[in-house]
């Protein structure tokens, strides 16, 4: 799948319902809504579900996005949670995903496909779909990601995919810049 067949769109009100879609009834992971990497994990398990779900809608609603929607054929299919590394405190804080350095970056921290359409090589074109994206609607042009890389031949669990697949980054042209731990490299992007 080349990244023109998604089709890209900000998490707005007007875009919400298709979020939820993304979602599903879980909130992606067990209540996160993806805000997991925005705040304290007592205020993260304080509000699991609905106060998270408010919290990620609050966010929509402001002018800058926090992430934006994939939509394959007009159906929703996809999320990608992002900002700048600032909008993360508890990535910050976190000994493995701690900055590397000082220069601006646009930090991806969440991706989800929909269990439908996971397994059919879509991540790649998804991450280079955002990257588009941000190359047309941000000023900082580094994109930072903190995937998970899981052992040769084993899948990664949905807790631990939430920021995605390293070789999918790989594939979509990023380059690793840092390694933490053995399974989590930090990857950039140059925007054009």
């Amino acid at each position: 799948m080349s990244p023109a067949q998604w089709t890209v769109r900000p998490l707005t009100a007007n875009t919400w319902e298709d979020f939820e879609t993304v979602m599903g009834a879980r909130g992606g992971a067990a209540g996160c809504w993806c805000m997991h990497w925005r705040s304290s994990i007592a205020e993260w398990m304080e509000n699991k579900g609905d106060g998270n779900r408010a919290a990620i809608r609050a966010l929509a609603e402001r002018e800058t996005p926090p992430g934006v929607v994939g939509y394959l054929d007009a159906e929703p299919a996809a999320w990608c949670a992002f900002g700048n590394r600032s909008d993360f405190p508890r990535m910050q804080r976190s000994a493995l995903l701690k900055p590397v350095d000082d220069e601006p970056v646009v930090s991806l921290t969440c991706l989800l496909i929909k269990k439908e359409h996971r397994g059919g090589g879509l991540s790649a074109a998804w991450i280079t779909a955002v990257c588009d994206y941000l190359a047309e609607t941000s000023p900082t042009r580094t994109v930072e990601a903190y995937p998970i890389e899981p052992p040769a031949g084993r899948r990664a669990g949905p807790d631990t995919a939430m920021t995605g697949i390293a070789g999918a980054f790989t594939d979509a042209g990023f380059t690793e810049i840092a390694r933490a731990r053995h399974d989590r490299p930090i990857v950039r992007y140059k925007l054009p």
